[in-house]
């Protein structure tokens, strides 16, 4: 079996600062890296730390910058060659200001060559003969839906960023992966604190057969298909960054259904990945291979049932 990504890859900027700014104010930067990422890209990496026969469909421009997004996922084990080099656009971009306490983030992204990708791009085998298709909302919605509809594997769809979805489009998602924010924006919901179990609720009434939503530092709510609703709580760690700890989970939840895991120990090892992420500075400058996370696991405590 397999995963194929379809998304987008980006260029990072992360930028340090002591807090985050406000809405019209500036703030000084202690330092600046230049990274490799994308949501797609991202969650690709991780699951190519975690396993083999990772496949990435995308786009990326003829300018410097896609040469080193492709060699960063090769050197994460993932086959690029179903990414297209196109003409006239840049490869995408993200300016990333990070909290140095904490690692709390803002993120803006451009994206470039990645709004070129077309649903002929996903009409090929690396889609059709996926054990594990996992798709974003970086890339056109058209292509997504494509996507979807030509893979014969599981569909796992992170709607971030958060937009209205089609009915048919979330019909054909086993594994749908929001955060908090994003399941708000996709039902309508108010702001305002949500216990697990209103979360849960809203969970339900989108038409997809199971939402996982992740809480940040606790861990995921899983509202599978059939059975309760639980919480699974992430191990202890000292987090230094938490950008991409969410496509670490996504790329990790995607390589432990592809080995046939059920949902909730898929959880449980996503989550433990996750957290192991967010030990080191940009979206993948932690991510864990599977002996970290199977050594890790022990400490990750017992999942807890939604009341």
């Amino acid at each position: 079996m397999s995963v194929t990504v379809v998304g987008s890859l980006n260029e990072d900027v992360v930028v340090t600062v002591d807090r985050l700014p406000g809405r019209g104010e500036t703030v000084i930067g202690s330092s600046v890296a230049v990274l490799p990422g994308g949501k797609g890209a991202n969650q690709a990496a991780a699951a190519g730390r975690l396993g083999t026969g990772v496949h990435m469909v995308g786009r990326v421009g003829t300018d410097p910058a896609a040469g080193r997004q492709l060699a960063a996922l090769a050197d994460a084990r993932v086959n690029v060659g179903r990414v297209h080099r196109t003409e006239g656009v840049p490869t995408g971009s993200a300016m990333i200001p990070v909290e140095a306490a904490g690692g709390e983030n803002l993120i803006v992204v451009v994206p470039g060559a990645n709004a070129e990708l077309t649903p002929a791009d996903v009409d090929v085998e690396s889609v059709h003969r996926a054990g594990v298709l996992l798709l974003q909302l970086e890339s056109p919605l058209d292509t997504v839906q494509a996507a979807a509809a030509a893979t014969r594997g599981t569909v796992v769809l992170n709607p971030a960023p958060p937009q209205p979805l089609p009915a048919d489009l979330l019909a054909r998602v086993d594994v749908l992966v929001p955060n908090e924010h994003e399941l708000r924006r996709l039902t309508g919901a108010p702001s305002g604190e949500l216990s697990p179990g209103e979360l849960a609720e809203l969970a339900c009434g989108l038409g997809v057969r199971s939402t996982v939503v992740t809480l940040g530092a606790r861990g995921a709510l899983v509202v599978p298909a059939e059975g309760p609703a639980h919480v699974q709580g992430p191990p202890p760690v000292e987090p230094v960054d938490t950008t991409g700890a969410g496509d670490c989970f996504c790329g990790a939840l995607s390589s432990a259904l592809d080995r046939g895991e059920t949902l909730a120990d898929a959880v449980r090892y996503a989550v433990t990945a996750a957290a192991l992420s967010t030990t080191g500075a940009g979206a993948r400058g932690a991510l864990p291979d599977d002996d970290e996370v199977q050594a890790l696991l022990p400490q990750t405590p017992a999942a807890t049932p939604v009341g």
